[in-house]
């Protein structure tokens, strides 16, 4: 999609659609809105007026060849009380306009900032809603049915702002929302389409591209790293493990020498989870192909911090496998050795997210990383708390879990702050070897077992867990998006990255 800004006024753009938004409040009409109002005739007031203008969230009205203006339609779209508004819902307000649009076959737009969101931020949050609502899952349907592809989409709106800084705003929204649906599309490919191999392979190529420094672990070179509980998962299939290693380093660090801090960001890549020997139930296990949406997060992020270049160094670790059944598969109550030298006892196979992190995460801190981010589709468990609504925040470092936090408040995604008590450390232990990988049977508390298991890695390094089971993936579509992978995380660790100090 192309994107420009046009500075004519409102009523002089000449664009196939235009677009704004509507506040749920009694005076409806104003700012931008009573300037179009005017042109039309008090066309807007007298919808206003009659009920069919609430400006309740995400209620659209579309006008055809309104008079008085140049534009061919007239989209507006509600975005709700006035003092909810945000980032989240200026996106997907964009994004329904686009979806919208694009299913009537318009294919050229134009989105009207209004007055509160003439700035950087406002069009870094619109830029990613068009972006992140042109994405479709249906990659390798041979008829798409959805309309013809948004080709343009321009910004409006500046009186009162730099036209400078609306287009680094616009800049920075789509190197973040192409990054976010690069993720996606990564989640989104079906397990025999995107092997292990194949998923090292896109990484590399997009490193390359981006000007990123790549380095591929093949399993040989895993083996002699000791990763016994990554190899561990992978001996279950004819599929050979990668850890993929993408590393950007500044140019001009905030802060130099030995004791510059380093962020390290671990992303589960498991290509497709059977459950292994623990083997899963049939019924949704066509899903298990995005138990990588963490590793392809972590390639998301690094795709855009080539280009947005943070003043501090950024090391991703992706290690990523198959979990299958198989005559050479992993057994419950096997004991395997990791990297660290910890001994496992595996209880349960299918908790195999937890034993290739616990080997990525040791790597990372040997590549000198000071400070961890690890973001996985973990556990069940963790749907069960938070639903399909916020991820799950989990650490061992509470000044290091604000600033992830913090990022995500202003990327506009919803994480909660989950309970890490040294108490769930009793509920790993094994009576064979050093922990086991799950908890006894109906001891409950899954997610904080899983981010346990994986604290036991981390040793003083100020480490965040995102456990987004519950978040990577949309079953069902929204206005704003479609249903399939979400692109979680991606946003808040590029912020924090960016912030990082």
């Amino acid at each position: 999609m192309q994107f420009s800004f046009n500075s004519h006024p409102a009523a002089q753009i000449d664009s196939p659609a235009l677009v704004t938004y509507v506040f749920e409040k009694d005076n409806r009409i104003e700012g931008s809105l009573a300037q179009l109002d005017q042109a039309t005739g008090g066309r807007l007031k007298r919808l206003a007026d009659c009920g069919e203008l609430t400006g309740k969230t995400l209620e659209a009205t579309m006008l055809h060849d309104p008079p008085g203006l140049a534009a061919g339609r007239l989209l507006l779209v509600g975005a709700g009380k006035p003092e909810k508004f945000d980032g989240t819902i200026l996106r997907r307000v964009a994004g329904m306009a686009l979806r919208l649009l694009r299913a009537k076959s318009v294919t050229r737009m134009t989105f009207l900032l209004r007055e509160g969101e003439r700035n950087a931020e406002g069009a870094e949050a619109a830029v990613e809603g068009l972006l992140l609502a042109s994405f479709e899952s249906d990659f390798y349907k041979t008829e798409k049915k959805n309309g013809k592809a948004m080709e343009a989409a321009a910004l409006a709106g500046a009186e009162g702002a730099s036209t400078a800084e609306i287009e680094r705003g616009m800049a920075r929204g789509r190197v973040i929302g192409e990054a976010q649906n690069f993720t996606r599309t990564l989640a989104n490919e079906p397990s025999n389409r995107l092997t292990p191999r194949m998923l090292a392979d896109r990484g590399e190529e997009m490193a390359r591209e981006a000007g990123l420094a790549v380095d591929v672990l093949d399993e040989k070179r895993i083996a002699e790293l000791k990763m016994g509980a990554l190899l561990s998962v992978a001996q279950g299939s004819s599929e050979p493990p990668r850890v993929i290693v993408v590393t950007y380093t500044p140019a001009h660090p905030a802060s130099g020498g030995t004791g510059a801090p380093v962020l390290g960001l671990v992303g589960k890549a498991v290509t497709f989870d059977t459950g292994g020997i623990s083997i899963k139930p049939s019924e949704g296990m066509e899903k298990m192909k995005y138990d990588m949406a963490g590793g392809a997060a972590m390639l998301g992020v690094m795709k855009a911090l080539a280009a947005l270049k943070p003043a501090v160094k950024v090391v991703a670790v992706i290690p990523s496998t198959e979990n299958m059944p198989g005559g050479k598969a992993q057994k419950p109550g096997d004991v395997q050795f990791a990297m660290s030298g910890k001994s496992i006892e595996v209880i349960n196979t299918d908790a195999e997210g937890r034993l290739i992190l616990a080997d990525g995460i040791a790597y990372a801190k040997k590549l000198g990383c000071t400070h961890l981010v690890d973001a996985a589709t973990l556990t069940g468990a963790i749907v069960v708390a938070l639903s399909h609504i916020n991820t799950g925040v989990f650490t061992n470092n509470p000044g290091f879990q604000e600033q992830v936090l913090a990022s995500a408040r202003r990327a506009g995604e919803k994480m909660w702050p989950m309970p890490l008590d040294d108490d769930y450390r009793e509920l790993i232990k094994s009576t064979i070897a050093d922990i086991q990988n799950i908890a006894g049977a109906g001891r409950g508390g899954g997610a904080s077992v899983g981010a346990a298991f994986l604290r036991e890695f981390t040793d003083e390094t100020p480490w965040v867990h995102l456990d987004i089971a519950g978040t990577a993936w949309l079953d069902e579509q929204k206005p704003w998006a479609a249903k399939g992978p979400t692109g979680i995380a991606v946003r808040t660790l590029v912020d924090l990255a960016m912030s990082f100090s």
